[in-house]
């Protein structure tokens, strides 16, 4: 039991701690969420109550929930998000999957509804993979739901988690953001920070692409990882996350916004 209540405070300090980070790093902002499996009952999952990342700091903010259903295994608990399904469903169809990310991070926008792929631009985001599925709610919606973009039921979350059937590590989420999935939170985080930096560069490589091509007739096309540098790549994130990670935590330790007392 003593190492069972051990791992347990470990995973509610990381959860808190990657909270403040992908607040930290504009990944979250007042909106967004992550989560993770419990680590000794593979059937709750823990997120947030419904707050801001950056503004969470103890074990009273965290709230335990059904993989099942997404109800909380406290019915007394705190109010919660309204999208947990993104997280229950993923949880649900994946049973390896131990940390959910959802963001709206706006420099993947663009890629949710302009038909121009995201793919991998550098090796920090290989685990993008060779594409990157844009989920479009609307084709989820059934008679009744109400049509304001957020994933509130069952319904809708497992939609979205199809859309990872074939390994993928992060879906799109059309005019709304993307949630990604990881082995870990320290992972999950890593995913989150360099999806919007791999968003930046490609973004940034096609405006220059089109600036220059105007002026100096057709160029090169973008050069993107190949599946086989992309597969590769996301190996060595997956073994190296800790690097980042310890440097993370010790910003937001250093930062006063933000409290972890888990």
């Amino acid at each position: 039991m003593a190492d069972e209540a051990g791992d347990l405070q470990t995973i509610r300090r990381k959860l808190i701690s990657g909270s403040h980070i992908l607040h930290y790093h504009n990944v979250l902002d007042a909106y967004g969420h992550l989560s993770c499996r419990h680590p000794s009952n593979p059937d709750v999952f823990i997120m947030s109550r419904e707050a801001a990342p950056g503004t969470i700091s103890s074990p009273e903010d965290l709230v335990e929930y059904h993989v099942s259903n997404a109800e909380p295994v406290n019915p007394s608990a705190a109010k919660g998000f309204v999208e947990r399904h993104i997280h229950s469903e993923i949880y649900k169809q994946y049973p390896t999957t131990k940390a959910v990310l959802h963001s709206h991070a706006d420099s993947v926008i663009p890629y949710t509804i302009n038909g121009v792929p995201m793919r991998p631009c550098y090796h920090m985001a290989g685990f993008l993979g060779h594409w990157v599925n844009v989920f479009d709610i609307a084709s989820a919606y059934q008679p009744g739901d109400k049509r304001d973009m957020l994933v509130r039921s069952e319904h809708l979350g497992a939609a979205l988690a199809q859309c990872f059937a074939f390994e993928q590590s992060v879906v799109l989420m059309r005019g709304h953001g993307f949630t990604a999935v990881a082995d870990s939170i320290e992972e999950c985080v890593l995913r989150g920070v360099y999806t919007l930096r791999n968003a930046a560069i490609q973004t940034a490589s096609l405006t220059t692409l089109a600036a220059y091509g105007s002026r100096d007739g057709p160029l090169q096309p973008i050069k993107y990882l190949s599946p086989e540098e992309a597969q590769a790549a996301r190996e060595m994130t997956a073994w190296s996350a800790q690097r980042p990670w310890k440097l993370w935590v010790k910003e937001v330790e250093a930062c006063s916004l933000y409290q972890n007392i888990a």
